[in-house]
């Protein structure tokens, strides 16, 4: 396996004569596999030289894979000066954590609109496929990758590489859990014992450092490691080689060498065999031999991919803080994601809205009037099987106690939320406790025919085209006619569901992974789902537990002169209900509608094409 560092600084590049050993562009490492699966880890500035070289050193189309921790500007900054994406022939697959409001695609696009870039993220000329992420494990080609949500600032992943014998971790932009471990103190437990297992007998981690302990203090909910905490955590872990990684902009390459030396004397004075490292622009690590297969260690545990709620759980907090100012600030912050919340005075009031209502997560002051933090996790756990150890309940304190931790550890407590923290860090640490909780819905398989289904769907030329009144009248129709909130005729590409026209929702896109329609054109009958949250294919689903919360749906496959099924009109409610045979007619006569257009559409770009 081969690995090179191409951009190692953290937040912004800082190229110069001070920083030319270590580098300054921002986070890009390449890794190939020795089958040669091509896999690149954030596209900061440095996939600038790499997309060049890539294009130089493979002749013929480049299927390569892109995973973003997250999408910080410093690292998917390379994205519009990636080579390989222009080229036409290509194809890259592009992987990032599952937001709760708009798409990868959406996000990515955003860098690129008019206002700050000439080029349209649709004007790439390689084939691009989106990957929204969640905790798990999947396969990218000989490679399998498990991911872990870090602690920073925006929903980030880790991602745990393991191919030819080898593993690898990629941890950027984590900040410990324990404000304690940051500062080079206490134990290792809690959310950072499982941050410890993801790591585990890493051959290679690169593991974000960007700041001492003495700096910690005035970098708190900044979102980044000390390099103190990275060298207990990895040699706890078993790891064999650790790269200090996103380098402060602040540092040169004489103050980088000085925290190697400070490193590797902490891990000499532990006495475990780490070899310690500051990661340079264009060094290259070569794994040559496999090993075998490592036993199980004091870190491992049954499975590494997070376990799933039997029930079916909306994304609804519930928050019992009695520091009226802490619980505003709290209760905005989650109210921006569109999260629905339970807000509760006193311990009593939250253990019977808890033990009555269906929540996500619980987040609860540890000194709560009648029934404190502690008791009320407590007694859920105890006595209420819903809660079993699967919904994450949060306390938040003012300060670390080690025995406090380890009481409420025994309790069932989850996770703690320490004081002072930022309106960014809650939203982000709720976006990963509430996206736990989800169970993953079922993706539809793909149709047999699908890649003559997608190329009958990219003759029609109508992909990403302005809105069209011949369709638009046909959505407004159908909303009046069933009394819908919501109609919409949608378009499945590869991996995303785009809509020709939409009446009610200012979505333009999903994921096809979370879509009804993807289901809907596996066949030629109208798919109707009353109530998606009794539905085991829908109900866990984003777009069911969190915005637009469907409820009900009904959609007719639209198919072209060929029999391809590309798309369907379709009506939402967020309301269960159901429709009778005659309102089922209905809505395939306005679907037949629909398919004339899309017919009329087809036929006039097979003749502009004859025409050229």
């Amino acid at each position: 396996m081969y690995l090179r560092f191409w951009g190692t600084r953290g937040s912004i590049s800082k190229a110069g004569p001070k920083t030319v050993r270590y580098g300054g562009h921002t986070s890009c490492v390449e890794l190939r596999s020795s089958s040669g699966t091509v896999v690149v880890l954030d596209c900061g500035t440095g996939a600038y030289d790499l997309g060049y070289a890539l294009v130089g050193r493979d002749q013929g189309p480049l299927h390569g894979h892109l995973l973003l921790t997250h999408t910080h500007w410093d690292h998917i900054q390379g994205i519009p000066f990636f080579q390989p994406l222009l080229i036409s022939g290509n194809e890259w697959d592009i992987y990032a954590p599952r937001g709760v409001g708009r798409s990868l695609r959406e996000t990515l696009a955003g860098q690129m609109q008019y206002a700050y870039f000439p080029v349209a993220l649709e004007q790439l000329g390689a084939t691009v496929r989106y990957h929204d992420l969640v905790e798990g494990t999947f396969e990218i080609g000989d490679i399998r990758v498990t991911t872990r949500y870090l602690n920073h600032t925006a929903l980030t992943l880790g991602y745990r590489l393991e191919v030819d014998g080898v593993v690898v971790v990629y941890s950027t932009d984590h900040e410990p859990h324990s404000r304690l471990l940051a500062a080079g103190h206490g134990q290792i437990g809690g959310e950072d014992r499982k941050h410890a297992q993801f790591v585990a007998d890493a051959d290679l981690l690169i593991h974000d450092s960007q700041y001492l302990a003495s700096e910690y203090p005035a970098k708190v909910n900044w979102g980044h490691s000390t390099v103190e905490y990275v060298c207990e955590i990895a040699q706890s872990a078993g790891v064999r080689r650790l790269a200090l990684f996103h380098h402060d902009p602040l540092r040169d390459d004489d103050a980088v060498d000085r925290i190697v030396v400070s490193a590797r004397g902490q891990v000499a004075e532990a006495g475990t065999p780490l070899d310690v490292f500051a990661a340079a622009e264009g060094q290259v690590i070569e794994f040559e031999r496999a090993r075998p297969p490592r036993s199980a260690g004091p870190w491992d545990e049954a499975t590494m991919v997070q376990s799933r709620p039997r029930a079916v759980l909306q994304h609804t907090v519930l928050v019992a803080v009695s520091d009226p100012t802490t619980a505003n600030a709290m209760s905005d912050a989650l109210r921006a994601d569109g999260l629905s919340l339970l807000i509760a005075n006193d311990g009593v009031s939250a253990l019977r809205m808890a033990v009555s209502e269906r929540v996500s997560l619980l987040i609860l002051d540890r000194h709560l009037a009648g029934c404190d933090g502690l008791e009320v996790c407590r007694t859920l756990r105890g006595s209420h099987e819903a809660y079993g150890k699967e919904v994450p309940v949060v306390l938040v304190a003012s300060k670390e106690d080690p025995d406090d931790q380890r009481a409420a550890s025994a309790a069932g407590v989850s996770d703690w939320l320490i004081k002072p923290f930022s309106d960014a860090y809650v939203r982000t640490r709720v976006r990963a406790w509430v996206l736990r909780t989800a169970c993953k819905w079922r993706t539809a398989p793909l149709p047999d025919n699908e890649a003559a289904r997608l190329a009958a769907l990219r003759a029609l030329a109508v992909m990403d085209t302005p809105p069209e009144e011949r369709f638009d009248r046909l959505t407004r129709l159908t909303a009046a006619l069933f009394d819908v909130p919501v109609a919409l005729v949608t378009l499945l590409d590869a991996d995303r569901q785009w809509f020709k026209s939409c009446v009610g929702s200012e979505l333009r896109e999903t994921p096809r992974d979370v879509s009804f329609c993807s289901h809907a054109i596996l066949g030629d009958e109208v798919l109707l789902v009353p109530d998606a949250l009794l539905d085991a294919r829908f109900a866990d689903s984003p777009l069911v537990a969190g915005p637009p919360h469907v409820r009900f749906y009904a959609g007719v496959p639209l198919s072209l002169a060929d029999g391809s099924r590309v798309g369907t009109l379709c009506i939402v409610d967020r309301r269960p209900r159901d429709l009778d045979k005659t309102a089922v007619q209905l809505l395939r006569d306005l679907g037949a509608l629909a398919e004339q257009e899309l017919k009329v559409t087809h036929a006039t770009s097979a003749g502009t094409a004859i025409d050229r």
